[in-house]
């Protein structure tokens, strides 16, 4: 497994990459987006909001904030928007500047890159392969005292491996007896079997020293409208990353999709059902092609393949999935695939095989 220095920043959805390499578009694996597509009531609210392309976007996302904070049972004061998830990321570290940090590995690489961009260097609590990657009491042990920003994701990117309700417990405690702030990566959450049961948003305001986040990219297919927001009990904390970055962060356009995809109810039904089902085939199917899946609760599965070049052989066959052997605390062999529709999951299995080209 790797170690080093180094902050990786290659991510999964690289279709333009692809296109230029291929001169074609490939079927796309390596991004863990809803494949039902952008929901068409967001569609005509993005296209409605043009219309407003010549003035200013409302700083603070007024309304935006509202429908969140009436969606999350929180307070519109203790959202704070911002483009994507990564955007909030960067501006955390920012406001914090923390000078000890802990992060787990393997883990999405923006949280190390936000940290060392704020003159952090964190430190790294290794998810062991014996344990089946998940997060376990030990990490507990780690923080210690000094830690001033602890950041836990749910369920974890790559492993796909969720917290359980008691230990989250337990990690909410230890980091206020720490006096540590914890951000809690939802990205994922809504996209869960259980959403309730894994969600931190509820303890909001028992614990103003926790940061939620979640984003729009992965539920309703918003990635190239940049959307997310951080949620937090301490509004002084959201006063300061709001000041961490630029002005008007979201767009007109992106702030009307957003409003919109609240509304989405019956599109996101439609998503878990569709991930609920197509998971457990999916894995079954990768399973008979000789992989062993590793975690996946989610709309991803995570795992290894005895071939550590299969990525290249899926991208000369047209299918993009994501190589972890980037990420700190992996190596070559590792991989993520999105759970997609049945006759993408199919294609993917028939080029596991050597299939379509």
């Amino acid at each position: 497994m790797k170690g080093g220095n180094a902050v990786t920043t290659m991510h999964g959805g690289d279709v333009e990459g692809y296109r230029r390499a291929y001169g074609r578009a490939p079927l796309d694996f390596s991004a863990n987006v809803s494949p039902l597509g952008l929901p068409e009531g967001v569609r005509r609210a993005a296209a409605q909001a043009l219309a407003a392309a010549g003035e200013y976007p409302d700083p603070l996302c007024r309304a935006l904030s509202e429908a969140i904070a009436a969606h999350a049972g929180a307070a519109p004061a203790q959202v704070l928007c911002g483009a994507g998830a990564a955007d909030l990321i960067y501006r955390l570290a920012a406001a914090l500047r923390p000078r000890r940090a802990l992060l787990t590995a393997p883990a999405f690489s923006e949280y190390e890159a936000a940290l060392r961009a704020a003159a952090c260097a964190p430190e790294f609590f290794l998810l062991r392969p014996e344990d089946g990657f998940a997060l376990t009491e030990r990490w507990l042990d780690a923080l210690t005292p000094g830690v001033e920003l602890a950041v836990l994701c749910q369920p974890n990117n790559p492993t796909g491996r969720t917290v359980p309700p008691a230990l989250l417990r337990r990690a909410l405690d230890r980091c206020r007896d720490c006096g540590a702030v914890l951000l809690m990566d939802e990205c994922f959450v809504p996209l869960l079997d259980e959403p309730e049961r894994c969600s931190l948003l509820p303890r909001l305001a028992e614990y103003p020293n926790l940061v939620v986040l979640r984003a729009f990219t992965k539920t309703y297919a918003m990635a190239g409208l940049r959307l997310g927001c951080a949620l937090c009990a301490d509004e002084g904390l959201l006063g300061r990353m709001r000041a961490a970055g630029p002005p008007w962060p979201v767009s007109n356009v992106a702030q009307a999709a957003g409003i919109a995809a609240l509304r989405e109810t019956a599109y996101v039904e439609a998503l878990r059902a569709l991930i609920a089902r197509e998971r457990p085939r999916l894995r079954a199917g990768l399973e008979r092609a000789g992989m062993t899946v590793l975690g996946g609760e989610a709309n991803f599965l995570f795992f290894r393949s005895p071939d550590a070049a299969l990525g290249a052989r899926l991208r000369a066959r047209g299918v993009m999935v994501r190589d972890c052997a980037d990420y700190r605390g992996l190596g070559p062999g590792y991989y993520r695939a999105a759970v997609r529709t049945a006759p993408e999951n199919d294609a993917l299995l028939r080029a596991l095989n050597g299939g379509i080209g």
